[in-house]
């Protein structure tokens, strides 16, 4: 018999918890093949099978926690699926054609179909049944299957059930007409990865001397440059020119003229650091996690607009590597996205500075010349720990943002 082990779950990361099974015994697996995936308190990974074989034995069931090295099964290397112990079936009563599908039945049904967590959140909030969505491999169902399915059926409503089997009725109809019967509540477990976020912002704001400034920026001169050369960009460099790689650089700028925006404390020492690794904060159906650009300073705005595009994209499959996830200098989130027009965002431990982006609205601007005209502007918010920045500091590192992102050749000079 082969073991399968926890493998090495990267730097601080001792633990995990068994998200789901995606084999069952008896089964047959080819060799690198996924069959279980774990959840840390960072991201989803699978563990593949070592070799070709079948399940032979599970010993950890989902929801359970296990440490590095512990013994999630076994498995028969070598041998085919009709080698291996089957499962027991119960009997089951006669079906005829004229009776209609029991629920529980149903239920068995969607249980084939292979999802992961982020998978049967989406199916759960968009109220679907995996059973109904159609696998574009025919085994195992993606956000991608679940995404194609709701533009595919948008605006039709779903069939009436036939009036012999009311219990086979869809959700929607227990949504618009509540019965006596129907759950009030229901409880979920917390994933691990939404106890870390919950502990780590707590942390936060135990530990740190948290403060909030806040400025304004016109967007005006990045939109009209944007506009501009839009088309030339992407036809260059295959990607988009978008905002976030403005206030990456502009972050970067400014981070290098005020150090102590950079720092962490550790113990009793200040640690001054001399490279600019920006994390860029992305939200995900498990939950918010910082993916990081590594030394974002000596990045041109196309490598940094792909890189976004690239940890975005994998941090909401869950495949982003737990380096991917650590040793961030500063972080930069993005509230706008969702309509926020103001916010006081919360350390990222042992980060000593967070900067908000927000949306944009047209705002009346008093100008230089006296004029009044509409703007496009954004708020801007520096939370920072006092322990280390003082608050001319951050002040003055927000302010520095607001000017090169003001007069974007500033960027390009580097002035």
């Amino acid at each position: 018999m082969t073991k399968i082990l926890v493998p090495t779950l990267g730097e601080s990361v001792s633990e995990a918890t068994v998200a789901q099974w995606l084999k069952k015994e008896g089964e047959a697996v080819k060799a690198d093949e996924p069959i279980i995936e774990l959840e840390t308190d960072k991201v989803t990974l699978e563990v593949n099978a070592p070799a070709d074989g079948v399940i032979a034995k599970i010993t950890v069931g989902e929801g359970e926690t296990v440490e590095v090295g512990a013994l999630l099964g076994e498995m028969d290397e070598g041998a085919v699926a009709n080698d291996a112990p089957k499962p027991e079936v119960k009997e089951e009563a006669p079906k005829t054609e004229a009776a209609a599908p029991a629920p529980e039945a149903c239920a068995e049904a969607s249980d084939d179909v292979k999802t992961s967590p982020a998978v049967r959140k989406m199916l759960s909030d968009n109220n679907l049944d995996a059973g109904n969505v159609p696998a574009s491999d025919g085994e195992r169902l993606s956000k991608e299957d679940v995404m194609k399915f709701i533009e595919a059926n948008k605006g039709s409503k779903p069939a009436a059930a036939p009036a012999a089997s009311v219990a086979s009725a869809p959700k929607e109809s227990a949504v618009s007409h509540p019965v006596s019967d129907a759950p009030r509540e229901e409880r979920v477990k917390m994933t691990k990865l939404r106890k870390v976020i919950a502990s780590r912002l707590k942390e936060a704001q135990n530990t740190a001397a948290m403060l909030t400034t806040f400025n304004e920026v016109d967007m005006g001169p990045v939109m009209d440059m944007r506009k501009e050369y839009q088309d030339k960009f992407v036809k260059k460099h295959g990607v988009k020119l978008g905002f976030m790689s403005f206030f990456v650089k502009a972050a970067c700028h400014a981070l290098k003229e005020f150090p102590a925006v950079n720092a962490e404390i550790q113990g009793d020492e200040l640690v001054y650091k001399n490279y600019y690794d920006i994390g860029v904060a992305v939200s995900t159906p498990q939950g918010l996690v910082v993916p990081v650009i590594r030394n974002a300073d000596q990045m041109s705005l196309a490598d940094i607009e792909k890189k976004i595009i690239d940890l975005g994209t994998r941090a909401k499959d869950g495949k982003l590597s737990m380096d991917e996830m650590t040793g961030g200098t500063f972080t930069i989130t993005n509230g706008g996205i969702f309509g926020s027009m103001l916010s006081t965002p919360i350390l990222n431990t042992p980060q000593s500075g967070i900067m908000g982006m927000h949306n944009i609205v047209q705002r009346p601007v008093v100008m230089k010349d006296g004029s009044i005209q509409a703007r496009p502007i954004m708020y801007l918010a520096h939370s920072y720990d006092h322990r280390i920045i003082d608050g001319r500091e951050a002040v003055s590192f927000l302010v520095r943002v607001k000017d090169a992102i003001e007069d974007p050749a500033r960027l390009v000079l580097d002035v």
